[in-house]
């Protein structure tokens, strides 16, 4: 065969790969859900496999089972203790009025539209108290979050074979670490083998550390957050549905601070309007802001560095041009799976391509 046929043939190979990929997309998302699942429970194998019982190892699959226990435990008494705050807050929210919260905010929305018209920031004819309103509604508008909590609720048996489906898959990847090793290897050929196999080693490894830092940092935030707010003076019910969305928003990268910051102070300003804003509402958002320079301060410092130098190994500009690269092709899913796939990328180009610097 020449080489015009090999490339043809290749190229519908990749085509038929890709096709399958988007057709049983639902699957692979198991699997790949159950994989980082496995990653998360390593350190609970790892820890049971050193306890000795008058010289008996607990069975592997024994083991397997608890790390999966462990695991659905903590989140299900994470949602348990959780989500039935987020959820009241989230119904007051919904029972709030914006116009109301705009009225309220009257003479300080004034000041701030002269003083933005007097340097030329916006326009003289543009009203500033409409343009707020109707972004406001949009941060704090619960909608969506209502309509998705319903479809999950129409939704429950899809839900639940997803559940079972990811925790069997998870048990067998948990019991044979190797188990996804030798899936992936069986599409490979038998002359990549071994530099595959170094790869999915390194990939394994480096992903399994990434996870599991980011895991900790989702709930690092979130608690420092928590923690912060409610000593500021904000009610704990408040302090904790804030520090749950800055947690997660706090994954994307770059912006998800931001955006999680000004859904914190919305929710500042919503859940006060009945109080003076000069004297209690402004000086309580400037607390709040502090409290989330520290969270970030401590985020970028500390975090980051220890989560990313311990997966990626890549220069921060490295990292800042492929977030940005990917938000542009994919938007925040896109940044969100940036670092976890150029780490794959990167493994892989190291493997097959050494001889290039």
């Amino acid at each position: 065969m020449n080489n015009i046929g090999k490339y043809c043939l290749g190229g519908f190979a990749l085509a038929v790969v890709g096709f399958l990929c988007w057709y049983f997309s639902s699957i692979i998302a198991y699997i790949l859900i159950a994989v980082i699942i496995s990653f998360l429970g390593r350190p609970v194998m790892n820890c049971l496999e050193r306890l000795e019982i008058k010289g008996y190892h607990i069975p592997e699959g024994l083991r397997a089972a608890i790390a999966l226990i462990c695991i659905w435990v903590v989140f299900i008494l994470f949602f348990y203790t959780v989500i039935p705050l987020v959820s009241q807050e989230f119904q007051s929210l919904s029972d709030i009025s914006i116009t109301n919260i705009v009225n309220k905010l009257e003479d300080p929305l004034a000041d701030l539209e002269e003083g933005l018209k007097h340097f030329g920031i916006i326009d003289a004819n543009q009203d500033i108290k409409e343009y707020i309103v109707t972004n406001l509604k949009s941060v704090v508008d619960v909608t969506q979050i209502q309509n998705m909590f319903g479809s999950l609720a129409g939704t429950i048996s899809s839900i639940f074979i997803a559940l079972f489906s990811v925790t069997f898959m998870a048990f067998f990847f948990l019991k044979d670490s190797k188990l996804f090793y030798r899936m992936l290897l069986t599409i490979v050929p038998t002359r990549y083998g071994e530099g595959v196999g170094n790869a999915l080693d390194s990939i394994q490894r480096l992903l399994m550390r990434y996870f599991i830092g980011i895991t900790f940092e989702v709930l690092i935030v979130m608690g420092l957050n928590i923690l912060g707010l409610t000593i500021v003076g904000l009610p704990f019910n408040n302090a904790v549905l804030i520090g749950l969305i800055t947690g997660i928003t706090n994954v994307i990268p770059y912006i998800g601070p931001l955006i999680g910051a000004a859904f914190g102070l919305s929710v500042g300003i919503a859940t006060n309007v009945d109080v003076d804003f000069y004297t209690v509402v402004f000086p309580l958002l400037i607390y709040m802001s502090i409290v989330f320079i520290i969270t970030q301060l401590i985020d970028n410092v500390v975090l980051q560095p220890l989560i990313y130098g311990n997966s990626v190994h890549a220069h921060p500009m490295e990292i800042f041009l492929v977030i940005l690269i990917a938000g542009n092709l994919a938007g925040i899913p896109g940044m969100i799976l940036a670092i976890p796939g150029y780490t794959v990328l990167r493994v892989i180009l190291r493997e097959f391509f050494n001889k290039y610097k």
